[in-house]
């Protein structure tokens, strides 16, 4: 990590840390404040890929605004049937060559995240099995929720993962 990257970067304070196994999270501090709609304080990531996006959005020159988990979209949890509040990891507004402005939400995933669970191949189904099952199901309402805002909206909706951002 180069000098520059360092000063952008704050690790979240041992105290503030909830316990995930294998992950990084952190403050981050965009080159260029003023295309991040929010509290520029208050910029967390909670992967390395989302860290790598959040870099991507401030270098990007095409990118005129963006936004961390500001936007909230109700959904129903197929869980318990209950209205939950979901918030969106990215809403970016982009500039195209043709001049166009797009407005997009953009939610992170590693690419195991974005396909149903398959049942292990001794076919049982086991704790880690059926809570991959349960995620997938929130996961799935979450982004149909999402779908149906940016189709209300004009907006457009994706997933990136770390093959997408070639990691």
């Amino acid at each position: 990590m180069n000098p520059e990257e360092k000063s952008r970067v704050e690790e979240v304070p041992i105290k503030k840390r909830r316990r995930w196994h294998g992950t990084r999270r952190g403050f981050f501090h965009p080159k260029h404040p003023e295309k991040y709609e929010g509290n520029v304080k208050n910029i967390i990531y909670r992967s390395g890929i989302e860290l790598r996006f959040m870099k991507f959005l401030d270098d990007a020159s095409s990118i005129k605004q963006w936004s961390s988990e500001e936007v909230k979209i109700p959904y129903i949890s197929p869980k318990d049937g209950k209205i939950h509040r979901y918030f969106v990891d990215f809403k970016i507004t982009a500039e195209y060559k043709d001049g166009s402005m797009r407005t997009s939400l953009a939610e992170i995933k590693w690419s195991t995240a974005t396909n149903p669970p398959k049942l292990p191949k001794n076919k049982r189904k086991t704790r880690r099995f059926l809570n991959e099952v349960h995620t997938w199901e929130i996961n799935k309402a979450k982004w149909e929720a999402a779908k149906a805002l940016c189709d209300k909206m004009g907006w457009y909706w994706m997933v990136v993962t770390e093959k997408s951002l070639a990691i």
